[in-house]
């Protein structure tokens, strides 16, 4: 175990990257905890509010997230100043992604269906940063060999096709196949196979006149929010909270 942390972790300077991702999923953890006891009136927790106006968490969320940003431009990747900062902007990001659907709807959605958006991002980001952590790269250029990233014309040509890959998986209404595909390459390239989901632009440009190929998307997407929407949902709950009915 000793080794394998100095060898991955602490040799390639990924200890901030750590510190950020752990103090970013506590900090989200222990959030949604304290607003959920709020909601329940339990416990001495209680709303913040300055002037009659509700200070919602991703205002601080948003000021450590500056002061760790730059402190981490500032202190490089090693160092105590450079864990610091990693933490100062976990805590600060976690802050934030907690009340991404706010911000996206510009209204307090954090009960509501819409506020599901929220706990799908953080798991989303969690689990890209993971990857990262684990030694994949973006654009997948872990998988080429010494000799391949010797070649430069080699190298942008793989990242563009994964790129590409990337984006026509998310043409086809599969954007959580296009974000996670630009850590691991397979899964752009699956997505960027297999038949596009109704109503996305691809849908929309190439399935006009297939009525077959319509129709099989719409079977095909059917059966998959069928067999998978309960499920996430369950989880969305499980983490974040049931959403308020109605």
């Amino acid at each position: 175990m000793g080794d394998w942390w100095h060898r991955n972790i602490v040799e390639p300077g990924k200890l901030p990257l750590l510190l950020a991702l752990t103090a970013f999923v506590l900090t989200f953890v222990i959030t949604r905890v304290v607003t959920r006891l709020i909601r329940a009136g339990k416990g001495p927790f209680g709303n913040v509010e300055a002037g009659g106006v509700h200070i919602h968490h991703v205002v601080p969320g948003v000021v450590l997230t500056v002061v760790g940003g730059f402190g981490a431009v500032a202190g490089g990747r090693h160092g105590f100043g450079s864990a610091l900062s990693a933490v100062v902007f976990g805590v600060g990001a976690g802050l934030v992604l907690d009340e991404f659907a706010l911000i996206l709807h510009l209204d307090d959605v954090y009960w509501t269906e819409a506020g599901r958006k929220s706990v799908e991002v953080v798991v989303v980001t969690a689990s890209l940063v993971g990857l990262v952590l684990a030694g994949f790269t973006p654009f997948g250029v872990d998988g080429l060999s010494e000799d391949e990233l010797q070649n430069r014309a080699g190298v942008i040509a793989f990242v563009a096709g994964n790129f590409l890959l990337s984006l026509l998986a998310l043409s086809k209404g599969k954007a959580r196949m296009a974000i996670f595909g630009v850590i691991v390459p397979v899964v752009a390239l699956v997505g960027a196979v297999r038949l596009a989901r109704p109503g996305s632009p691809w849908s929309r440009r190439f399935y006009g006149r297939r009525p077959r190929a319509r129709a099989k998307a719409r079977l095909r997407a059917y059966r998959h929010d069928r067999r998978w929407s309960g499920r996430s949902r369950a989880v969305q709950d499980w983490i974040g909270g049931r959403p308020d009915a109605g």
